[in-house]
């Protein structure tokens, strides 16, 4: 069975929270929260753009975000800087951290194969051209 439209919505949903979640950073402002808060927003951009296109600056220098369990990482790294005070923002990190988990339980069930966009980014892990 085919689920790579699931997996699209999914990440769609989680890179649309981790930019909300990347403006709710912002307040109150504060050096600290505005830089967490522009990371968490090129991460949730980045999220939406690789449902898309994948350029090639990302195969080449982010290739974990095409495995279940490098996104899966990805996914609870920024689900935990979400994790603050205002009870929305929580919520927000709790369900990009809990798609982050499933994500990485995924990588170990052989029957599901990821989609398309998720898979080794041309089959060059780390392989220098020069």
């Amino acid at each position: 069975m085919d689920y790579s439209n699931i997996f699209r919505l999914v990440n769609l949903a989680v890179g649309g929270l981790m930019i909300l979640g990347g403006i709710g950073q912002f307040f109150p402002i504060g050096f600290q929260s505005v830089i967490l808060g522009c990371y968490v927003i090129i991460f949730g951009a980045a999220t939406l753009v690789l449902e898309f296109q994948i350029p090639p600056a990302v195969s080449r220098w982010a290739p974990f975000l095409f495995s279940f369990i490098g996104r899966g990482i990805f996914y609870i790294f920024v689900g935990s800087i979400l994790l603050h005070k205002p009870p929305i923002w929580i919520v927000a990190g709790s369900i990009i951290g809990i798609v982050g988990v499933g994500y990485v339980v995924l990588e170990y069930i052989p029957q599901i194969e990821p989609p398309q966009n998720m898979r080794d980014a041309g089959g060059e892990w780390g392989a220098e051209q020069i």
